[in-house]
């Protein structure tokens, strides 16, 4: 482990960091509204649930060029606007338009198939999520001491899980409060999914605005006296070759990450491909070709309360993760809530009532909220500060990564080995949740620091 003195810098009141996050609530509410209910649009639109994985490969392929890229900009722009927010304001807007289209696929029809038109929109909405989703993290990382990025990365998961849980219910309170259709003809999404992605859009836009308005970013010179100096300094490196160069002197503690979100990720991609259809099946009791039934909507409608209630859970448990860590650490805390994670999923194969699917959603919600805080957490104490943004970026492979290898082989390991039943690719997902849970617990975590001072809070920001 290595140990360095360098300057603190100062703490941030809670509410400065409330501001520096809350972008993140409407990015989520987008991605619920994604994760939720891409597979039920595209569906509709005439997928077959034996190729649906491959549909979501646009995402993740989308996500492992578009953050490496953006974080490595990110770390060197400095603008008038700051370092990161260009980025994810950029990213908000183009987020916004990709929710409103995505729904409105099947009216490109005559130009093009609307699975085509459908899987196109994700390719945008995706890649739109990304570069509004990396700057974030860079930015808690760029702004707040490391005393407080525990914190900081808890309270972005407890926004995250407000933001998702109004995005994965709002369908469900459209068609059952305000007596929104929740059913179409084949081919036409539903005017409560459609409202939702309209209202997505503006709340993705707003809050994002919100974080703009409201937070600052230390300016380079500034930023400068709170890091190490640059061993590299004056060395002349292309784009390609600097990118190399990073990738190959990659950190220990950055790579063994990689093999704990392996794991968890490709668990959570079965969770988002497969629910809907294993729910529909083997709760519901519906054929796979039953797309269009009001049945169907019900059920596709309960999945999205199920995803809200583990983000529910998600956002409750991140504002007690800090306290947990200090009482265990960070490492014994992820492999906990994987582990809970794994009993979640596994438990689904188990229920035939659909209001006990609440109760696994409880252990999903646990190791959602760890996934999106304490890797982060661990990561953001073992890089080098002038290359938080391209490490952030990197470190999306390890996300994209298995996501792209489960849409590959997903579908066919459904169609070829669980007989078409997706039930079981989420008892797969719960078994590679234990394995990550074991795979944390031979991490190592971070560096020491040697705090010189650290001012009680900084008015600047």
């Amino acid at each position: 482990m290595t140990t360095f003195t360098i300057k603190q810098k100062p703490r941030l009141d809670f509410w400065q960091i409330w501001n520096m996050s809350f972008g993140f609530l409407g990015i989520q509410f987008g991605f619920a509204l994604q994760t939720g209910y891409a597979s039920s649009i595209l569906l509709k639109f005439g997928a077959n649930v034996d190729n649906l994985s491959w549909f979501w490969l646009a995402a993740p392929l989308t996500g492992m060029i578009i953050q490496p890229i953006i974080g490595h900009y990110s770390d060197r722009t400095w603008t008038r606007l700051g370092r990161r927010r260009p980025y994810f304001l950029t990213g908000a807007l183009m987020s916004g338009l990709a929710l409103c289209f995505l729904p409105n696929a099947s009216g490109l029809a005559f130009l093009i198939s609307p699975i085509i038109a459908g899987a196109g929109m994700l390719m945008l909405m995706d890649a739109s999520f990304n570069v509004a989703m990396e700057p974030f993290r860079a930015l808690v990382a760029d702004n707040l001491p490391d005393s407080q990025h525990n914190l900081g990365f808890s309270l972005q998961t407890c926004l995250i899980g407000v933001g998702a849980i109004v995005g994965s219910l709002l369908p469900s309170i459209l068609a059952d409060w305000f007596h929104i259709s929740d059913v179409a003809p084949k081919g036409i999404v539903p005017n409560n999914l459609l409202y939702s992605f309209y209202a997505g859009g503006l709340i993705l836009i707003g809050c994002i605005l919100w974080t703009v308005i409201k937070t600052k970013e230390y300016p380079p010179e500034v930023y400068a006296t709170f890091h190490e100096p640059d061993p590299d300094e004056g060395i002349k490196r292309s784009g390609i070759s600097e990118f190399i160069n990073d990738l190959a002197n990659m950190p220990k503690t950055m790579r063994q990450l990689g093999i704990v979100q392996f794991f968890s990720w490709f668990a959570l991609f079965s969770m988002w491909v497969f629910t809907t259809p294993a729910i529909a099946s083997h709760v519901y009791h519906l054929p796979a070709s039953d797309t269009s039934s009001h049945a169907y909507s019900e059920a596709s409608d309960w999945v999205g309360k199920m995803f809200a209630v583990y983000n529910v859970v998600s956002a409750i448990y991140a504002l007690l993760l800090p306290s947990i860590v200090k009482k265990l650490n960070r490492k014994k805390t992820h492999a906990f809530s994987l582990t809970m994670g794994g009993i979640g999923l596994i438990s689904i194969f188990f229920i035939q009532n659909h209001y006990l699917l609440l109760l696994s959603m409880v252990g999903v919600g646990l190791a959602w909220g760890s996934i999106l805080a304490m890797p982060y957490a661990i990561l953001s104490s073992s890089i080098p500060a002038r290359k938080i943004g391209v490490y952030m970026g990197v470190f999306n492979f390890f996300i994209t990564g298995p996501q792209i290898v489960n849409g590959v082989f997903g579908s066919p390991i459904v169609k070829h080995f669980f007989n078409g039943q997706a039930v079981d690719a989420l008892i797969m997902a719960g078994v590679l949740m234990f394995v990550g849970a074991i795979s944390v617990l031979f991490v190592q975590d971070g560096k020491k620091i040697q705090i010189i001072d650290e001012p009680a809070v900084n008015p600047q920001l």
